[in-house]
């Protein structure tokens, strides 16, 4: 493939159209710096959830091409050509990896915006962005990480260095395909160790484009390797491979179970899971910025079409402002520009996928059969397209034993519960089997440190919703999974601590 172009970002719906037409869509694997097909020759086809039509065809990778992504990882790994470069050097190259990042910004958005359905204004303003920042983040990092000298006798010196694990098999999921992938990719690179990265089969572009980046950067060829494919081929076999060292992986439980069991039944290689959440935002009628939260409330679960594992799902509002309150969110939410995922003035695209646009509407009729009261939205909308779009929806009369309080939707769907008092608002809050994120709005202190020790969630947010970045760590509790992404942490998460002593007696 060659790297398109940098292309300038386009205003209107028909320059988006024109500017993607005239890229070079990725479409093979990239192994040993080379891009290759499948070794077998199967592609399986790519759509686009905008309007259900045929995007490009991608290299369906299955266990022998993994095992020569690994075996290419381990002996890059092994020679040093990156795991043994200065630090600094690292850094420099990581920070070129990121300038090209930005003069290809406009085209990452395209991609990102073309394999996922979401409003080419949010892969122009977060994604790539983010990404970027990303990379520069953990570029600016590598070389402020320090060992420790143990308090020793004076015949001996006991120092604790950290080293890199070595070969990093990393699965990200759909959702945030480029965002997710830097992550994961940014550290791991940053520590020294080599990746297989292997992206949702959804939305495989922008990791291939943007590995293409890095060997033009100077990542050593075969340090930074993308396997295509599905997930129970390629990703099976990268979670099973006995020559991985760790599986970072961004998705649902299941799967995270699976790639448990995998490690379990393989080389006991390490695993950190980003996993599902069913998060709560509580309003409490104290808040003197109930407009705030209710865009919060409203922005919290429709950003990205509700594909968002801390997405605000559950709303719980206090008895005595409750109908006072979802009136302003659902009026922010019918203040949200649903439409064409190119067209620039769209808010709110297409769903990723047919698949889990029926899922958000299976869910829609299971909270009304439970008992649900639907205040707006409930349906599919502009099928005329051939996309994938439901409409931003609201369900009132919600319990916490009601499925829709309980299993995550990752759709544009709000609960609506009530509760009369804080422990009450908390018990809510808490029963569910997921801890990825939760907030709270009140503008009284000792109940927001109250409600910030109560929440039982890796992520808690007093007054805001998202509100933290790339320097807070990022990961949950209970069945959101463990491990963490973003920070400092993160660097760590992916090297081993060496304890060394030497003796120098006389």
């Amino acid at each position: 493939m060659p790297i398109s172009p940098p292309q300038l970002p386009a205003d209107t719906l028909d320059g988006v159209l024109a500017s993607i037409a005239r890229l070079d869509l990725p479409k093979r694997a990239l192994i040993d710096g080379k891009e290759v097909a499948a070794h077998t020759g199967r592609t399986f086809d790519n759509f686009s959830s905008r309007d259900g039509t045929r995007i490009n065809a991608i290299a369906a990778c299955d266990m022998t091409d993994v095992d020569q992504a690994v075996k290419t990882a381990r002996a890059a790994f092994d020679d040093g050509r990156w795991s043994r470069l200065a630090p600094r050097a690292r850094k420099k190259v990581l920070h070129k990896l990121a300038d090209l990042m930005q003069a290809h910004a406009e085209n990452l958005a395209l991609l990102e915006s073309l394999d996922t359905g979401k409003p080419i204004r949010d892969a122009r303003g977060f994604d790539v962005p983010a990404s970027i920042n990303t990379v520069r983040y953990y570029a600016e990092a590598i070389d402020k990480i320090y060992g420790e000298v143990a308090p020793t006798p004076h015949d001996r010196l006991s120092y604790v260095v950290h080293e890199p694990l070595g070969v990093i098999g990393a699965i990200v999921p759909w959702n945030f395909p480029l965002h997710m992938a830097m992550w994961k990719v940014a550290p791991a690179l940053a520590m020294g160790n080599s990746i297989v990265l292997k992206p949702a089969e959804l939305s495989s572009m922008t990791a291939l484009y943007t590995a293409m980046l890095a060997l033009e950067a100077g990542v050593p060829a075969g340090v930074w390797n993308v396997v295509t494919g599905l997930g129970t081929e390629a990703g099976d076999a990268l979670a099973k491979h006995m020559d991985v060292d760790m599986i970072a992986f961004t998705g649902s439980g299941v799967v995270g179970r699976q790639l448990m069991r995998a490690s379990a039944d393989s080389n006991l290689k390490r695993v950190s899971l980003e996993l599902g959440g069913k998060s709560p935002q509580v309003v409490f009628a104290d808040s003197d910025n109930l407009d705030g939260a209710a865009s919060a409330a409203a922005w919290g679960v429709f950003y990205n079409q509700g594909q968002v594992c801390t997405a605000s799902s559950r709303l719980l509002v206090e008895e005595s402002i409750k109908d006072e309150f979802v009136a302003k969110v659902t009026a922010a939410a019918k203040a949200i520009t649903v439409g064409d995922p190119f067209d620039p003035a769209t808010q709110f695209g297409a769903m990723v996928s047919q698949r889990q646009m029926n899922t958000a509407l299976d869910y829609i009729e299971k909270g009304q059969a439970e008992g649900g009261r639907l205040l707006m939205g409930g349906a599919r909308i502009r099928d005329e397209s051939g996309g994938f779009y439901v409409e931003p929806s609201v369900l009132d009369n919600i319990t916490p034993a009601n499925t829709l309080a309980q299993e995550e939707v990752f759709g544009p769907v709000l609960s609506v519960m009530t509760f009369r008092d804080e422990a009450e608002a908390f018990r809510i809050a808490n029963s569910t089997v997921y801890g990825l994120a939760a907030g709270a709005w009140t503008s009284n202190v000792s109940r927001a440190m109250r409600a910030a020790n109560a929440l039982k969630a890796g992520l808690v947010w007093i007054n805001g919703w998202d509100a933290c970045d790339i320097t807070s760590p990022f990961g949950g509790i209970k069945q959101s999974g463990f491990g963490r992404d973003r920070s400092l942490h993160a660097l760590y998460k992916y090297a081993d601590l060496k304890a060394i002593s030497i003796s120098f007696e006389p």
